[in-house]
């Protein structure tokens, strides 16, 4: 078996979003806003609110802060043109607070979802795990093989940090983004509301199971054998789950999970590997074992 090592990622410690640098200073040069009252400076906001569509690029938000009786702009970059920008709406002086980067939405990574590489490429996201220092999305290896950069639902996750294939099927994505929230969720699709990953099982014959992924959704089944060996084009690939599920192309590398039955709580299972067959006629599915890159890279999952 390859026992790819997993990239060391320098600097993992993430930037909080929002946290704004002491760095304030009057946009005009002498200007007085201690005259200025609340009433004066709500209106003043609401200017630049109606204007927020021609706002320069650097600027990543404004509030009134009463203590200081001044209308803050949050600018992240060069603030050349963000004194003129307000003067012209009839805003008045503006105190310029510098971000050390600009806001982005958080959004949520789920298990079965969809992500892309940066040259165009459709895979799901297994499940997410962590180390000490760093975050990563597990998924297939044959996907994680194609290197780029990853993105999922809400914006760029980040670059591939390990990949093992064939011999293997698994990998890893570093989770670069701060505004990127990894969770113990699977997707349940038309199926239900996320399920939650509790911790991790190995599978055996009979097993009652469902998968997840970005093509075909939610699909159940239950484990034929295991063990077992399967040989593609690009190599064989050994000790795999065997499955009665079916899969279809981009559903590689989601979550195979413990059937949940009528509760939401599952443990984790395998990622999406190969197999036969469609999910209108049947087909059957092979799995990757979560177990083996958990114990190979030191990952723990993310649980609730």
């Amino acid at each position: 078996m390859k026992r790819n090592s997993l990239l060391r990622w320098a600097g993992a410690g993430l930037l909080a979003v929002g946290v704004a640098l002491s760095m304030a200073a009057p946009a005009t040069a002498g200007a007085d806003t201690s005259a200025r009252t609340v009433a004066d400076l709500s209106v003043a906001q609401v200017k630049l609110d109606k204007a927020a569509a021609t706002r320069p690029g650097s600027v990543t938000g404004w509030y009134v802060d009463k203590a200081s009786r001044s209308l803050v702009v949050e600018v992240h970059g060069s603030d050349a043109a963000v004194s003129d920008w307000a003067s012209t709406l009839g805003a008045g002086a503006v105190m310029i607070k510098h971000v050390p980067q600009a806001y982005e939405p958080m959004w949520n990574i789920i298990g079965g979802q969809a992500i892309r590489t940066s040259s165009g490429s459709r895979c799901s996201a297994g499940f997410n795990a962590r180390t000490s220092s760093a975050r990563y999305v597990i998924t297939a290896g044959h996907c994680t093989d194609l290197g780029g950069t990853w993105s999922g639902p809400g914006g760029t996750i980040g670059r591939v940090a390990g990949s093992s294939f064939p011999g293997n099927d698994y990998g890893a994505i570093h989770v670069a983004s701060s505004s990127a929230v990894s969770t113990p969720r699977v997707d349940r699709y038309s199926a239900g509301s996320d399920v939650t990953v509790t911790g991790a099982a190995s599978a055996f014959g009979g097993m009652a199971v469902c998968r997840s992924g970005s093509t075909t959704g939610w699909h159940c089944g239950s484990v034929t054998a295991t063990n077992q060996t399967v040989c593609y084009a690009q190599g064989c690939v050994f000790q795999m789950i065997r499955t009665n599920v079916c899969a279809e192309p981009g559903d590689s590398g989601g979550s195979l999970v413990t059937n949940p039955g009528s509760g939401s709580r599952v443990r984790a299972v395998g990622l999406t590997s190969g197999g036969s067959g469609n999910c209108r006629t049947g087909g059957t599915t092979f799995f990757q074992p979560i177990t083996e890159p958990l114990s190979v890279w030191r990952l723990t999952l993310y649980t609730g």
